[in-house]
């Protein structure tokens, strides 16, 4: 009785508190629309006013807030592209009916690349442009990392349909490592490459919140890499965006194609749901899938990988033809250390020598030969001469007939030769495939302190273009994020999991197919022979040589044939060097924590930070020199920044540095400097002085890798000099024997000497103006200087292996120009690259909902030394512009957006081809259709409307245009 009496106390007293607890708590709820359309608007943040306390509305526009605060209380509701709006709550404060009324917006986004805290984007001290998720949904671009190329600044080089990298102020290259790419603050670099897969990896376009960008130099906040700019790619807060939403997107490219026959098939689909609890917790998931026929390079330009020039050849009139998008057919007799007479001769000589040795040194065959037999020698001759030979001796001497012939009648020239290459379209899939898988758990502690645990998982096939075409298939990629974040401060650990699948490189892939069916030792004798008949027989050197090719490539596999795909497979699948396949398996660790003393000292804004990296190499040999087991670097930095506002706020100046250490090179220090004057409201003028530098890349420092032409990748650190490398390997031994510089055509222009490598760095200016005319015209303008030292470059060295070999290495060097001295020294004086460009951006808004943008800059490289190749890859004019509609119509439901952009003809360099990139025009276009009830949208679009193919970057494919409709659900 007393056990019961004793539960029923306990039960009536815990009925109490919790009745009390709810009878204190106050229920702010009601719905949000847009008080001209009337419709619910989504994602708007509602707080309570002076506290951190709220929400955002539902999907339908909904909200609800439990709060201990007693009424009256006012509650603050503000979504973009609306005014901020008060509201009262005193006596009902449940199923409230608010509206908002829409404003312009224009120069009123908030930016956090800038500056590492939110900033209005007309107030940010240094350039930077912003893409917002509105601005995605109704863009034409087949996706939303192809939008990047629209900003003011950028250049996009294209390797293939879904590998694009951007840059900006030059120096463009497929793959940038002098470009940062962070994805809700993660840097997004695969390990063992050192810079992004463009959109691989990382976020579904659902999930895309907004883009930033900041242009040029930016190591000071955002550490090494950043030379040539910054993208921040932030995902949508599921406690903000929530519900489910997906996209259908389905299309045809290759439309009249130069690349394959048949149109190919553009397939994109993804979802993303989010949901939260309570406002405490919240998860979102969301996946995407693209399927496509790829852009396929297919260049058959003759190249000459020594000269680095292209010239008019072709397979039937070069015989030492080499296309640039043709592979396998790097291999040559030159670069085997032969011509086809040198060749001729060791054949005679081996068989002399041979026979010699057979017969005890009593039969010289040559001189039999000679005293035998005419130099018109026929058939009938020839038979009986070896016929009155030893039976054992006659296989040699009838292989000797046509070297000994030609070479007695002075018919085969001393010219190279080249194997017969492939054509990309046979040694790489054109079937593209990109699946990502991303998602994360959110827990808030209260309204101040939040955990997040965040996953993104991308996979499929690419191509992408460095030294030579890399065919990533079945490539893997894996970033996870534990993260802890308040108002002013966070800690975040994260990892990146690089798989590269079976990927390839195609250049040598295609040179190990041709030596597994028919070896050059095989191949390149019998070319000379067959060559040597044909002449003797009366034919003219084309048709000599293209009988030679016939003959030689008897055997050979047929592109497509089932003993190419089983020659193929076998190939590709075999690790480097004996095949084509690269193992990597690397992976990046990184801590890293910032503060914000804003709340601690409120007269000044100090932002104070820390960062450790780990990049753990792991290649089987394949890539790296670590043959005996991963090679770990770490690299750790911290960095600060001091910002304060003056005279009433109409000047605010920042200064900021940062140090990193790498362990194989000395610290650096980044320092920049930033002031922004205000001339009236959103009218501001802003000067910077901003340092970046970037340590060599992970390959820079170990490759060890042959790619085409014969020649080696090898990196600039001392293991280059070491004739043994780790796991009893060879290596270059550049530290002995002779080793001497190479021009561009392999010619020997004096000794080598190491040079320690140093971290590549650059000094930049700049001055810039941004306006708001009316709240409708936005203007933005700048100019800028860099000057780059200990420039990152490759330079030829040759080492002399053998009387008639010498083995080419392109190693890794910061750029210097050397002099001999009077005492026999010789002087290095780094070469100083300069850089300088302009732009000019303006932007119209009506109320209508038109709007206008167009902008242009320039760049251009300075004071450049005639012999370096700085690999600028810039043209030097750039226009971009669009025009749209938010909605016209019945209901405001037709949109519409176009897009263009022009750029000049401009020279493109690189260790792959170096060549011309024409000029190109080329038009976006879409339409629309909005269901608002459903926050829907369909579009019909084309990507490249005019369908005139284009190449942005010498070697890579050209691109076509790519017609699409799509239907979006929740988007808005």
């Amino acid at each position: 009785m007393k056990i019961l009496t004793l539960r029923t106390a306990i039960a009536l007293l815990l009925s109490y508190f919790t009745v009390s607890l709810y009878a204190q708590n106050t229920i702010i709820s009601g719905t949000v629309k847009n008080n001209v359309d009337h419709l619910t608007v989504s994602s708007v943040s509602v707080t309570i006013k002076g506290t951190t306390e709220g929400t955002f509305t539902d999907p339908r526009g909904n909200f609800r807030i439990s709060t201990a605060r007693a009424l009256p209380l006012t509650i603050v509701l503000s979504s973009v592209g609306f005014e901020t709006k008060e509201v009262e709550v005193s006596g009902t404060s449940e199923n409230l009916e608010i509206e908002l009324t829409p404003t312009a917006t224009l120069g009123e986004e908030v930016v956090v690349a800038a500056t590492r805290s939110a900033t209005r984007v007309m107030e940010s001290p240094v350039s930077i442009e912003r893409l917002s998720a509105n601005n995605i949904r109704t863009s034409p671009a087949t996706s939303y990392y192809d939008m990047v190329g629209q900003l003011k600044g950028v250049d996009i080089t294209t390797s293939s349909l879904t590998f694009k990298t951007p840059s900006t102020r030059g120096f463009n290259f497929s793959g940038n490592t002098r470009f940062n790419q962070l994805v809700d603050g993660m840097d997004n670099q695969a390990p063992g490459l050192n810079f992004s897969l463009g959109s691989f990896v990382g976020l579904t376009e659902l999930d895309v919140d907004n883009m930033e960008l900041l242009p040029g130099a930016s190591s000071a906040l955002y550490g090494q890499g950043g030379i040539n700019g910054t993208l921040l790619i932030n995902s949508k807060d599921p406690f903000k965006y929530q519900g489910l939403s997906f996209q259908i997107k389905t299309g045809m490219n290759h439309i009249a194609s130069p690349q394959r026959e048949d149109p190919g098939w553009y397939n994109d689909w993804s979802a993303r749901w989010a949901k939260a609890f309570n406002n405490k917790f919240a998860f979102k998931i969301g996946f995407q899938l693209l399927q496509a026929k790829d852009w396929i390079a297919n260049s058959t330009v003759d190249y000459n990988r020594h000269t680095r020039t292209t010239s008019n050849g072709t397979r039937q009139s070069d015989p030492n033809y080499d296309g640039v998008n043709v592979y396998g057919d790097e291999t040559n007799m030159q670069d085997n250390g032969y011509t086809m007479q040198s060749l001729a001769q060791l054949v005679q000589y081996q068989t002399q020598q041979g026979i010699l040795q057979a017969t005890g040194g009593t039969l010289d065959i040559l001189q039999t030969m000679n005293a035998a037999l005419p130099a018109n020698a026929t058939s009938q001759q020839i038979g009986a001469f070896i016929g009155s030979l030893p039976a054992a001796l006659q296989p040699s001497v009838t292989n000797l007939v046509p070297f000994y012939f030609g070479l007695r009648n002075d018919v085969i020239p001393a010219a190279s030769a080249s194997r017969t290459g492939y054509a990309e379209s046979d040694m790489v899939n054109p079937n593209t495939v990109n699946f990502k898988l991303s998602g994360s758990l959110h827990y808030k502690f209260n309204s101040r302190l939040e955990a997040v645990f965040a996953g993104y998982y991308g996979t499929g096939n690419t191509v992408y273009t460095g030294s030579d075409r890399y065919s990533l298939k079945n490539a893997k990629i894996g970033q996870y994020k534990l993260e802890l974040k308040s108002n002013s401060w966070f800690l975040r650990g994260y990892t990146t999991q690089e798989n590269a699948g079976e990927a390839y490189n195609a250049t040598i892939t295609a040179r190990r197919l041709n030596e597994a069916w028919k070896s050059s030792t095989t191949w390149f004798p019998q070319y000379v022979a067959a060559y040597s008949q044909a002449k003797l027989s009366g034919a003219d050197d084309a048709t000599a040589h293209n009988a030679a090719r016939a003959f030689a490539d008897q055997g050979r596999p047929a592109a497509g044939s089932s003993e190419f795909k089983s020659l193929f497979d076998q190939v590709r699948t075999t690790p480097i060097p004996a095949g084509g396949l690269f193992l990597d398996r690397s992976d990046l660790w990184v801590a890293e924590g910032q503060y914000n003393f804003k709340e601690v000292i409120p007269f000044v804004e100090l932002i104070v930070g820390a960062s450790w990296k780990q990049y753990s190499l792991n290649s089987q040999g394949t890539l790296f020199i670590d043959y005996d087991g991963r090679i770990k670097i770490n690299e750790y930095g911290a960095y600060g920044q001091l910002t304060k506002k003056l005279f009433n706020e109409r000047l605010t100046l920042s200064v900021s540095g940062r140090y990193d250490k790498n362990d194989n090179f000395k610290g650096r220090f980044t320092p920049r400097a930033t002031a922004l004057v205000k001339l009236a409201q959103d009218h501001n003028i802003r000067l910077s002085y901003q340092t970046a530098y970037r340590f060599p890349s992970t390959q820079q420092q170990y490759i060890n890798l042959e790619i085409g032409g014969g020649q080696f990748l090898v990196g600039g650190l001392p293991w280059i000099l070491n004739s043994s490398l780790p796991g009893g390997k060879a290596g270059p031994g550049l530290g002995s024997g002779t080793v001497f510089r190479l021009n561009n055509a392999t010619q020997p222009i004096g000794s080598y000497q190491y040079r320690e490598l140093k971290p590549e760095s650059v000094t930049s200016y700049e001055i810039g103006y941004k306006g708001l005319i009316a709240k409708k015209l936005m203007i933005d303008v700048y100019y800028y200087t860099g000057e780059y030292q200990n420039f990152l470059g490759r330079t030829l060295v040759g080492k002399q292996m053998s009387l008639t070999q010498t083995q080419i290495y392109s190693i890794v060097e910061n750029a210097a120009t050397m002099s001999s001295q009077t005492d026999g020294s010789v002087k290095v004086d780094p070469i100083k690259v300069k850089t300088s460009g302009y732009g000019i951006g303006l932007d119209y808004r009506l109320t209508s909902g038109l709007s206008f943008f167009i902008n242009y800059y320039h760049d251009k490289l300075e004071d450049v030394p005639s012999d370096f190749y700085a690999q600028f890859n810039t043209p030097k004019h750039r226009t971009n512009f669009g025009l749209g509609h938010a909605g016209f119509g019945k209901d405001k439901r037709v949109v519409f957006n176009v897009t263009g952009r022009w750029q000049s003809a401009f020279m493109w360099d690189a260790d792959f081809a170096t060549g011309e990139v024409p000029a190109f025009f080329t038009l976006d276009a879409m339409i629309g259709y909005k269901y608002p009830a459903i926050n829907s949208l369909v579009k019909l679009g084309a990507t490249n409307l005019l369908n005139k193919y284009y190449m942005n970057a010498y070697g890579n494919p050209q691109i076509g245009g790519l017609y699409y409709i799509s239907f979006a659900y929740n988007i808005f």
